[in-house]
């Protein structure tokens, strides 16, 4: 193609654009802005048919004349203030409210007694009594492969802690909740996967799970404001976790009925270990201190409970957790789906 042509068609390109590319209205106020310049050049070609832009006037203050403009028509208005009323929780909190993106304040949540619930991660209505009447010498018999492989499995993880705790029960109670709040979370995780893709119903075991390690959870949060961990408990907590998660979400992907044997057999000897905690704390081994404010809280406990109280409710829980997993295990082991039987929720 000739240089002649080239410029020609380049030409005929600028003509047909020209109007839309440079018809916007930032353009048009930074014309009519600028001293004298009521139309601006808007290009030139030099001799090889190249496009070579043209000085605007006024063109190098553009971004700041748009940005004036736009501040203008995105002004946000201020959050309407507050009545007095409003103010209570901001008052209990150093004087001030924190108000969400919608301009929602947080609602106003108090005890029976009037004064100021005082905890974030639970409700009084997610409080319950613990059913402490529950049968604490419960056991699976291990009697088929797969009940002898997982109960041995737990021996085997078991001793290992044994030995390096001893009568430590606290640091004990601490390393087991940290253990015994994964199962919960991976099965739930994995049973809401599975109810996505089926497009079916869960039978309610997805929050059962959901609400197991839930509890476990605040056993461990009850635990850390009576006594704090070491830096090289951490340490082994942070390298067990990794190791378990992994582990049992294998397992669980692999045969769920395992996996929930596992855990019944783990929360077996959960109950074994609070029950020696407890003899323990009978034999003033252990100092039964009052019992912290959080327990008082979730449990519904009386303001003179102590730590016995305490670690009597949560062995109630890990005794409704064995037998929530034992019989989930059951269920699939005898040919069914977890969601053709209801699951025991509501005892949280």
């Amino acid at each position: 193609m000739s240089r002649r042509a080239t410029m020609q068609i380049s030409r005929l390109l600028v003509g047909q654009t020209q109007a839309r590319l440079f018809s916007t209205a930032i353009f048009k106020n930074v014309a009519t802005s600028a001293s004298g310049a009521s139309k601006i050049p808007v290009s030139t070609f030099t001799k090889y048919g190249i496009v070579r832009a043209t000085p605007v006037p006024g063109f190098r203050h553009w971004s700041n004349t748009t940005s004036d403009v736009v501040k203008e028509e995105t002004a946000v208005k201020a959050p309407p203030k507050l009545d007095s009323g409003d103010h209570e929780n901001a008052d209990d909190q150093g004087g001030k409210t924190i108000v969400s993106y919608w301009g929602v304040t947080p609602p106003k949540i108090r005890k029976a007694d009037g004064s100021p619930w005082r905890w974030n991660s639970f409700r009084p209505w997610e409080t319950y009594t613990a059913d402490t009447s529950i049968d604490v010498k419960k056991h699976h018999e291990a009697n088929t492969f797969m009940d002898k492989f997982a109960y041995w499995t737990v021996q085997v993880i078991k001793y290992p802690t044994y030995l390096f705790f001893q009568r430590r029960h606290m640091c004990h109670a601490m390393l087991l909740e940290t253990v015994a709040a994964v199962p919960g979370m991976v099965g739930g995780m994995l049973l809401h996967f599975k109810s996505l893709r089926r497009f079916e119903h869960s039978g309610g075991w997805i929050k059962a799970l959901l609400e197991e390690a839930e509890n476990e959870r605040m056993h461990l949060m009850t635990f850390l404001e009576i006594s704090q961990p070491q830096w090289y408990e951490r340490a082994l907590v942070f390298a067990v976790q990794g190791v378990f998660f992994n582990a049992y979400f294998v397992a669980y992907l692999v045969s769920p009925k395992l996996a929930h044997r596992i855990v019944g057999y783990l929360e077996e000897e959960a109950v074994n270990s609070y029950t020696e905690f407890l003899i323990d704390l009978e034999k003033g081994l252990v100092d039964n201190t009052p019992a912290p404010a959080i327990a008082i809280d979730y449990w519904r406990l009386p303001p003179n409970s102590t730590l016995k109280d305490v670690v009597t409710v949560i062995r109630a829980d890990e005794a409704h957790h064995r037998d929530l997993n034992h019989f989930a295990s059951d269920i699939q082991v005898q040919g069914h789906e977890l969601k053709e039987y209801p699951a025991p929720i509501g005892y949280h």
